[in-house]
């Protein structure tokens, strides 16, 4: 095989963590692991819901050889230049697994690279990209029948989370009377200053019906503890007081074996423990039930056929500003943002708009959506009548499974891209 250039094109927090990681893992397992035939390059542009900390993620996978951060992505794509001068081979690929699928002709055409694109809703610049990863065949169908030769039919990448799991990892065994329950806090400051003081009230009251109930925080590989920790003092948070009351400090201890685990302490005594393993799927799995915020998260647990409950709460409206497309720019616009945030997000509540990914791709709402100025005693007796009728949750199992697709995309992803450089 000739030497190979491989180049990733990916944005936000939530492409590079659930399509990009298993898309390159599949492709070390296909190409191998000699780095001077196949080299693969992560290229991040500009994101509105960007963390900052995508490039440091990216880097820490092992089959990924460089990445350009998004900072510098503009000037690559104008004059071709990076900070640290890179070198192409002759041969590459250009692969679009994030941001915007015109980045992908555009530098295609600057390194005179094959383009593939993983299509998830549409498919644009048909005519002037060589292949497409199509998720499903209504993105074909949506494409003059001239170019429908250029598409494959792979699934769903969100799909693929379920084989991240190590089917020989020891798993707790599942307890009623013990439950273990997922709090999914989110990792941005606008739904971390909701989210955490939310779940802790939350978690305060389920323990005083259920006091062997157990509590875990996966810890978003973009933030730290300390960070975490701030959003349940009251002196960092002041929606504290309108979400329960309830604050929590940061514990760390240490057993025999020398292993550290953290916790947050609520205020009334109920232990939560903190996960910093990225990512947390083989924790996850063990959940009775997770509550969590909007986003990729819901995604993930579909696929892993965990029941949810999502939570919205408006009492901070402008924390959401994740919109697409107008919306999104007007939302995160300097100084007018927030009132904008505010004005955007009312009307789409009003409208009863599904936010979670498995209602949307149910078209229904198949897990729970609660909208609204949320009280940490209606949603823990919800939770609570969960975990005394676990019919209920077999069922919502039963729904996230019919609706997450099936895993296999990446590999087949990889597999169009070794078409394409043999």
């Amino acid at each position: 095989m000739q030497s190979t250039d491989i180049v990733i094109l990916s944005n936000g927090p939530g492409e590079v963590v659930t399509w990009v990681r298993p898309v390159v893992r599949c492709l070390r397992h296909r190409l191998g692991d000699d780095r001077h035939q196949v080299r693969i390059s992560v290229l991040l542009s500009p994101c509105p819901h960007s963390t900052g900390k995508e490039a440091a993620i990216a880097l820490s996978y092992p089959e990924v050889d460089r990445v350009l951060a998004a900072p510098d992505f503009f000037a690559f794509l104008l004059w071709g230049k990076t900070a640290d001068n890179w070198q192409w081979h002759q041969q590459g690929i250009v692969v679009f697994l994030g941001g915007d699928q015109f980045y992908t002709v555009a530098i295609s055409k600057r390194l005179k690279y094959s383009s593939l694109i993983y299509a998830e809703w549409d498919a644009r610049w048909y005519r002037l990209v060589d292949r497409f990863a199509a998720m499903n065949q209504a993105v074909i169908d949506k494409v003059p029948k001239s170019y429908h030769h250029k598409f494959l039919v792979v699934g769903d990448l969100m799909a693929d989370v379920a084989l991240e799991v190590d089917d020989h990892s020891p798993q707790i065994q599942k307890n009623v009377d013990a439950p273990l329950i997922g709090l999914l806090v989110g990792s941005k400051p606008a739904k971390l200053s909701q989210g955490v003081p939310l779940c802790m009230a939350i978690a305060e009251k389920i323990q005083r019906q259920q006091p062997l109930a157990q509590f875990v925080i996966p810890v978003a590989p973009t933030l730290d503890l300390a960070t975490l920790s701030k959003y349940a003092n009251p002196q960092e948070n002041s929606l504290i007081s309108s979400l329960g009351q309830v604050s929590g400090k940061l514990i760390t201890s240490q057993n025999k074996n020398i292993e550290q685990t953290c916790y947050l302490i609520t205020s009334g005594g109920t232990k939560i423990r903190l996960v910093t393993q990225f990512p947390a799927y083989t924790t996850l799995i063990n959940c009775q039930l997770c509550l969590t915020t909007v986003g990729a998260n819901t995604a993930e647990l579909a696929s892993l056929a965990i029941p949810m409950i999502v939570l919205l709460p408006t009492q901070q409206l402008d924390a959401m500003r994740s919109w697409d497309g107008l919306l999104g720019i007007l939302a995160n616009l300097p100084g007018v943002g927030t009132l904008l945030a505010k004005s955007i997000n009312s009307l789409i509540i009003r409208q009863g708009k599904l936010f979670a990914w498995p209602n949307i791709w149910a078209g229904h709402e198949i897990v729970p959506e609660l909208v609204g100025k949320l009280e940490p005693d209606s949603v823990a007796n919800l939770v609570l009548d969960y975990l005394v009728h676990p019919a209920k949750l077999d069922t919502m199992r039963a729904h996230l499974m019919k609706v997450r697709g099936e895993a296999g995309a990446a590999q087949q992803i990889a597999d169009i891209i070794k078409q394409k450089i043999d």
